[in-house]
């Protein structure tokens, strides 16, 4: 499709005193903003973010915050409503601050304060604070008082996370040593009420058993041989009616008995070489008749008690109730030692069976007492950590925001850029006046041109007569124009003082918008 040059000249033309109404009106608006707004004055202060002074291997530090995340979080405390409205209060930022209500003044601060960060791998962690105002030195305090509360919320901030840690810790420690003792008196009295059944003495308990076992055998046994030993002297006094010296068991003894039974035996080897007249025999006789006297005599002396109304008894009788007797106490004896060993031997048992339940309660306790002592010493050790890192940050030796460059007083003001306004303005009336254009092309489907008889209808015409306008309807048709030129020319300034007048600064509005696009 070719284009007809001629067709869109003259719709420019006929078009023309619109669009340039526009342009006007747009262009106009820019200057008259450009040379209202007020001179603005901006400045800024750099911060660094310097790593800890003592390295983290040496001693490690109990806030491990990053540094973009420490960053953050002074920001957000930083441009807090009751630090804004303060700031503005003092420094009297604001012309109108005292007709403004406070969620516009924060709005405003907000707008007017710009905070950057810069990070990286290998690289420093920056942050610079700029504000912009209606006064270099309005500016340069508002900038300081940031940095001052940047500062004064990262040593807050830092040496809070530490004495959080430490006290923490302290309380920690303090809590498991109470734990700690506490069980320890458990185990003690555990220990103390279960002292015969511990787990620590079975092996001395099981060689006790054993030994106490072999003992309880051999008395059983001793008492066993007393009572046959009874019985033979029994049934040989029965028969004989003597008691062989050699029956009474040689422990049981006196002296003279011993001698007794050498010189019986002496004589009775002597009888069988020598005659009973032979001196050699007659002496040992002598000593043998000796010897049973001492013996009777012995004999009689050990009968507690004789009958009054008996006989005495004879010297062999004598004998044999002694003898008997000297059995019979020596057997209680040893049941006495028999009855005593089995006891001990039933208590070592209990001991022994009660000894490995308490050797579980007793594990059970102990391992409770080791766990507590494990998280005790850590929590100590992790208390020496937090009082160092307490103590780091006391001194700021650790992570700190130093000011590599404080905010100056501007000379010169750094806004408005009128030049760039006016140009926007000039810009924004050439598109609101193609969008006039184009929006009437769009609305317009009449048919203008041949070629769009060609193109709709497909169809070549002969011949095209134009439309023929009468001069009546071209002077009305000029003197609309004419009458709404006029009207746009005074109603748009009208409105727009009166809005500027009596709802909201048109110079303020267009400030924000201008802030939105990054023009101021």
């Amino acid at each position: 499709m070719n284009l007809d040059l001629r067709f869109y000249w003259k719709l420019l033309i006929r078009r023309f005193p619109v669009m340039a109404l526009l342009i006007t009106l747009s262009a106009g608006l820019a200057v008259f903003t450009a040379m209202r707004l007020p001179e603005t004055f901006a400045t800024s202060a750099r911060l660094l973010v310097e790593e800890p002074q003592i390295p983290n291997s040496m001693v490690v530090s109990t806030v491990q915050t990053g540094a973009v995340e420490q960053l953050d979080i002074i920001q957000q405390r930083l441009l807090t409503r009751a630090n804004l409205i303060d700031i503005a209060n003092r420094f009297d930022v604001y012309e109108d601050l005292g007709n403004v209500d406070p969620d516009t003044v924060v709005t405003r601060m907000k707008q007017d304060t710009t905070i950057r960060r810069s990070t990286g791998r290998d690289s420093a962690t920056l942050m610079t604070i700029s504000f912009r105002g209606r006064n270099g030195q309005i500016v340069a305090n508002v900038v300081n008082e940031y940095v001052t509360l940047v500062l004064e919320a990262n040593l807050e901030f830092r040496l809070g996370r530490a004495e959080s840690a430490l006290d923490f810790f302290d309380r920690e420690v303090e809590q498991l040593g109470n734990e700690l003792e506490s069980q320890a008196v458990m185990i003690a009295a555990f220990k103390s009420e279960n002292s015969e059944a511990l787990p620590e003495n079975q092996t001395y308990r099981l060689g006790r058993q054993s030994l106490l076992q072999e003992r309880l055998s051999n008395l059983e046994r001793d008492l066993r041989t007393l009572v046959a030993q009874r019985s033979d002297i029994e049934r040989i006094f029965e028969t004989t009616g003597q008691l062989g010296s050699a029956n009474i068991p040689q422990e049981q003894q006196t002296p003279e008995q011993a001698q007794l039974v050498v010189a019986q035996t002496d004589l009775q080897q002597a009888l069988l070489t020598y005659s009973e007249e032979n001196p050699r025999v007659i002496r040992l006789q002598q000593i043998v008749d000796r010897l049973e006297a001492i013996v009777a005599t012995q004999n009689a002396n050990a009968v507690s008690v004789i009958e009054d109304d008996e006989e005495p008894l004879t010297p062999a009788e004598a004998l044999f109730e002694a003898t008997i007797i000297e059995i019979d106490n020596r057997a209680d004896a040893l049941a006495a030692d028999i009855e005593t060993t089995q006891n001990e031997l039933d208590g070592l048992q209990l001991s022994i069976s009660e000894s490995a339940v308490n050797g579980i309660e007793l594990s059970a306790l102990e391992r409770e007492f080791d766990a507590i002592q494990t998280r005790y010493n850590s929590a100590v050790s992790n208390l020496d950590q937090a009082q160092m890192s307490e103590r780091i940050e006391t001194t700021a030796q650790g992570q700190r925001i130093t000011v590599i460059e404080n905010a100056n007083v501007p000379r010169t003001p750094s806004g408005p850029n009128r030049t760039r306004i006016v140009a926007l303005g000039v810009a924004v009336g050439l598109a609101l006046a193609g969008g006039f254009w184009t929006l009437l092309e769009l609305l317009n489907r009449s048919i203008r041109r041949p070629a769009e008889i060609i193109s709709r209808f497909n169809v070549t015409p002969i011949a095209t007569i134009p439309y023929i306008e009468s001069r009546g309807r071209r002077g009305i048709r000029r003197l609309f124009l004419i009458i709404g030129s006029l009207i746009a020319l005074a109603g748009v300034p009208y409105g727009l003082w009166y809005i500027d007048t009596n709802y909201i600064p048109l110079d303020f509005l267009v400030q924000k918008v201008l802030t939105r696009i990054g023009l101021m």
